[in-house]
């Protein structure tokens, strides 16, 4: 993937929440409007109405300032009272514990919190790998067995967590789907949709460069 990232920064809703957050604030957001792990914390901060700086950053060209403050290199990153931290679990986490007067995104009793925690670890570590092998298996027979591995991990995804509240498919399913992306806090955070058509063309081509990618391929 070349050093730049074409549109270089947000646009459509997405672009006037920059904007929003433009001023300084004692937490600063390191972000790129493309990255997914970075969406999954900015949904967050603004659905928990937290002050916050946006910074963009392009991981395929490191800031050296940016540097110092993650040595990885990678978003999202938070810069909190001059310190930073980084990892989207962990910032999400770090959000419920260092505001505890915003409005809370997971249960306060610590089963439901517990519950909580199983639920991101499984979409972390089971439902994103198989939507990134989904979008760069080459060839129709990589594809095939991509499709089928990803469907069943949305069928244990539902089984887990979805069977007691909402049906599989249909209407209600819809309904949800559709609330999810009407939420405020939701599409704040999205750019216009051919934006994402260049980024993650990327995937689909399997060209793309970031470190989820390369870890996608060398699991193939």
């Amino acid at each position: 993937m070349p050093a730049y990232i074409d549109p270089p920064h947000a646009t459509g809703i997405a672009a006037q929440t920059v904007a929003r957050r433009a001023a300084p604030q004692d937490l600063v957001f390191h972000a790129g409007w493309f990255c997914p792990f970075a969406g999954r914390v900015w949904v967050a901060l603004e659905e928990k109405r937290i002050p916050y700086q946006y910074k963009e950053q392009n991981p395929y060209d490191k800031d050296p300032e940016f540097l110092k403050l993650n040595p990885k290199g990678l978003i999202p990153a938070f810069q909190h009272d001059g310190r930073g931290l980084y990892e989207s679990n962990i910032l999400l986490e770090y959000l419920e514990d260092a505001f505890p007067s915003a409005p809370a995104l997971r249960p306060r009793d610590p089963h439901g919190a517990a519950l909580a925690r199983l639920a991101l670890q499984f979409i972390s570590t089971t439902v994103v790998p198989a939507f990134f092998r989904l979008m760069q298996a080459q060839g129709q027979e990589k594809q095939d067995e991509a499709k089928e591995s990803f469907v069943q991990v949305l069928k244990e995804l539902y089984d887990q967590w979805f069977d007691k509240h909402i049906e599989r498919v249909g209407p209600e399913f819809s309904s949800w789907a559709e609330r999810v992306l009407d939420r405020p806090s939701v599409r704040a955070v999205l750019s216009a949709p051919e934006a994402y058509h260049t980024i993650y063309g990327r995937y689909f081509n399997d060209t793309a460069k970031s470190q989820v990618a390369q870890a996608t391929r060398s699991a193939a």
